[in-house]
């Protein structure tokens, strides 16, 4: 334990605020916050000073080491976690309100309990909230599905497939030149769409439209570079666009983002268990591969499910408010890729993978996905790379009726401005779950694949510009494109800052050559 946090530690235990707590030590309350920010450390006379004063020896303040802090635990009677160092993706009572519009979301039946949903959220972070959650949590197992709610939608494969209509597609494997080409053009159109979205991830469109007008990049048709802007410029935003990594800033190596990661972790997976990896090989591959801050949403509620013993599809389901958002649809693309023309293939190895994390349309997202990029392997005709998506999943769920609806909307001259005015109008970027649910995200994809006219840039700029989650939808749109039309379709001003090289957070795998990683996907793809 850092000396920060041995300090925060000793400080909170006596219920000391920092200005008590510097009075003791004879410093300011600005020295304390710097120490407990590890901005500053104190000088050796002042640790002397603290552990005399709290009883403690010089190991156990500045190594976390010594017998009196085991003993006083002992002495307590009851082990607690410190809740409040814990990430609220890890704390299920931080998430009540999502969990709350979750339920109601898959047609629970839950309204009777709205206010006391609400009344824990409120809590103050401890033991008290955490049990009053495990009330919920318990309750919302035993919820019963409205009478009224209209959607059948199972999270069990037979569950998927009894729901589902196949399309029967009309091209058939390209050479392996060309096959070659389209792989090569997925990846790297993945690692640019993404590119184009990560340094604005989580910038609602209220600050987003003005900030790439002030840019000259809007409508976007480039990436955004740190030397569009000065700090000046930006001081007024909420959103710090100063921190976050851009293209004209990389040092040769695109970094690591999870939507990459994944797609790098899914060729790792099928090179250590082949085609036919289980559920349960993705949770361990996962254990080995990243370490927890990696994870994110309900890939972080499954990892810390998978330490704790829960195996899939119990580690998707235990205390898990994420269940249905946009993680496990990021994980898609090589499940697509390395099964060209066999869109149910391609979602089955989906659905193994998504199942660890998620349930219902979270599954059904990585499943549409990845059978959209085995279709696009193949198909000239963006309809029926769509349908042969759509037609992996329950015709009867939530996400099936949401992405036809874009389709319809398409098919029936609606400009692209209404389109996207309905998913806005469906979903609010402003809240989390609404920001990072499966569905409006799946349906900003569809829109920009065919409002797009399949220009590169302009659709997976569009696919930035429209909000939500900006990184996760610009490299889905620029996988399937890439797919679809090989790497021809992807500029030098696209591809350039990339030099062909990506970090990710992968034990064992710092950093990959994208020729080299399609390379390996022909392999898979036997």
């Amino acid at each position: 334990m850092a000396i920060k946090d041995s300090i925060y530690k000793l400080r909170s235990e006596a219920h000391l605020s920092q200005a008590k707590f510097a009075a003791i030590c004879s410093v300011s309350s600005q020295s304390v916050q710097k120490w407990e920010s590890g901005a500053s450390e104190p000088t050796l006379d002042k640790l002397i000073l603290i552990a005399r004063r709290f009883g403690v020896s010089l190991d156990a303040l500045v190594l976390d080491r010594g017998g009196r802090s085991i003993e006083t635990i002992i002495a307590g009677g009851k082990l607690r976690p410190h809740y409040e160092h814990l990430h609220n993706w890890e704390l299920y009572s931080a998430s009540l309100r999502e969990e709350f519009r979750q339920c109601t979301d898959e047609g629970l039946d839950v309204s009777a309990y709205a206010d006391v949903f609400e009344a824990v959220s409120r809590m103050p972070v401890g033991e008290a909230r955490e049990d009053m959650a495990d009330v919920l949590f318990r309750l919302v197992q035993g919820a019963p599905v409205r009478p009224d709610f209209p959607y059948e939608e199972p999270s069990t494969l037979d569950g998927i497939r009894r729901l589902s209509h196949p399309v029967t597609l009309t091209g058939s494997r390209p050479d392996d030149e060309t096959f070659f080409r389209k792989v090569y053009g997925a990846w790297v159109g993945r690692v640019a769409g993404c590119v184009a979205g990560k340094s604005v991830e989580g910038m609602r469109t209220n600050e987003l439209v003005p900030f790439l007008k002030m840019t000259n990049n809007y409508p976007m048709h480039r990436y955004i570079r740190r030397a569009d802007f000065t700090d000046e410029d930006v001081a007024g935003f909420s959103y710090d666009l100063t921190i976050t990594p851009y293209p004209d800033r990389f040092d040769g190596v695109t970094p690591p983002d999870d939507d990459t990661n994944y797609t790098v972790m899914a060729s790792e997976l099928i090179e250590r268990y082949g085609r036919d990896f289980t559920p349960a090989d993705v949770a361990h591959l996962w254990l080995d591969s990243q370490k927890k801050d990696a994870y994110c949403t309900a890939e972080r509620v499954a990892f810390c499910n998978f330490v704790r013993g829960y195996e899939p599809p119990a580690s998707a389901i235990y205390k898990n408010p994420f269940r249905e958002w946009i993680g496990a649809q990021i994980r898609a693309d090589y499940f697509g890729y390395i099964n060209p023309g066999n869109p149910s293939l391609a979602a089955e190895m989906a659905f193994r993978d998504a199942s660890i994390s998620h349930v219902k349309n979270g599954i059904y997202g990585e499943m549409f996905v990845a059978a959209m990029l085995a279709a696009a392997a193949v198909s000239d005709d963006m309809h029926e790379i769509i349908a042969a998506g759509l037609g992996e999943i329950p015709a009867t769920s939530r996400l099936h009726k949401a992405v036809s609806g874009i389709v319809s909307l398409y098919d029936g001259g609606a400009p692209r401005e209404e389109a996207f005015r309905r998913i806005h109008t469906m979903y609010d970027e402003y809240t989390n779950d609404g920001w990072c649910h499966t569905i409006p995200n799946a349906m900003i994809v569809v829109a920009c694949l065919l409002y797009g006219g399949e220009n590169f840039g302009r659709s997976i700029g569009m696919a930035v510009e429209t909000g939500f989650d900006t990184d996760c939808n610009g490299a889905t749109v620029g996988s399937i494109l890439g797919m679809k039309n090989t790497i021809a379709v992807i500029g030098e001003e696209w591809r350039a800052p990339l030099c062909d090289t990506l970090r990710t957070d992968i034990h064992g795998v710092p950093v990959v050559s994208l020729t080299e990683m399609a390379r390996r996907t022909l392999r898979h793809a036997k």
